[in-house]
């Protein structure tokens, strides 16, 4: 594994990769992830449907761009590994395709071995590092990853916790930037479209606990792919987006998730 050296966790406020694991009954998250996923919780119940849908969407995109022939992936964001994990999708498929993740949270490191159980055709990468610093996990994708041969580039509920002050839009651009024709950007976000009131609330809450949440609506999402191909059905709330490669997620029907998918190729 590469990257910055492990740091000590904070387990004084919450980290949306920790409560992601708890909002998947997941084990690998503190007390004070557990309080405020409860928070959120009374605020909409449906929290652990939106992180199961999007980890449904994450497998389906990765199974189209697979069958597109992309064989290298770079997911920014990983989260602490849920099988099955991007590379396990991805090889199914493509039994040699290379995938390099990266988070900053020190708790995935420590569960990132089972991010490195690929096939022996591919490979597969770890990278500490945080999004807000594209040079430093462009530089470690490069030791894993042809950066002349299309990469998918993931970025699976990230950038709403990435405030419009860092530069979120800015950031993805950099990343693109250094991506040949014929890669792909993989997004999905959360949006204050559907639920104004109770997002508005969210966002307040998690603030308070050093937690950004950039809700961002619709027009703004869908400038992330600004000089890009979007994949038909283009924007989407997430379960809509090719619901045939993969299975539905129990409760996904049970009224609008507030979110956004999409997957769009570099010309």
């Amino acid at each position: 594994m590469t990257g910055q050296q492990p740091v000590e966790i904070d387990t004084s406020r919450p980290h949306p990769a920790r409560m992601y694991d708890w909002y998947l009954g997941g084990k690998d998250n503190y007390p004070v992830d557990e309080e405020m996923g409860r928070q959120m919780l009374t605020l909409d119940p449906r929290v652990p449907v939106m992180a199961r849908v999007n980890r449904a969407f994450m497998h389906r995109a990765t199974r189209w761009l697979s069958r597109q022939g992309v064989r290298q992936f770079l997911d920014i964001g990983t989260g602490i590994p849920t099988e099955p994990n991007l590379h396990q999708v991805a090889q199914e498929t493509t039994p040699d395709a290379r995938v390099v993740y990266c988070d900053n949270d020190p708790i995935v490191l420590a569960h990132a071995a089972a991010l490195l159980r690929g096939t022996p055709e591919g490979a597969t990468e770890y990278l500490q590092a945080d999004v807000r610093d594209p040079d430093a996990i462009l530089d470690g994708a490069r030791k894993i990853l042809d950066l002349d041969r299309p990469v998918a580039l993931s970025l699976i509920a990230l950038l709403h916790f990435v405030s419009d002050e860092d530069g979120a839009h800015d950031l993805v651009r950099r990343l693109l930037a250094a991506l040949p024709s014929g890669s792909y950007l993989v997004v999905t976000h959360a949006t204050s479209d559907f639920t104004p009131e109770e997002s508005r609330a969210a966002t307040e809450k998690l603030k308070a606990a050093g937690v950004t949440l950039a809700l961002r609506s619709r027009e703004e999402f869908t400038r992330l792919f600004d000089g890009l191909d979007l994949v038909e059905p283009g924007v989407q709330v997430p379960h809509l987006w090719h619901p045939e490669l993969g299975e539905p997620v129990s409760g996904q029907e049970d009224g609008v998730i507030p979110g956004y998918g999409a997957v769009a190729r570099k010309p």
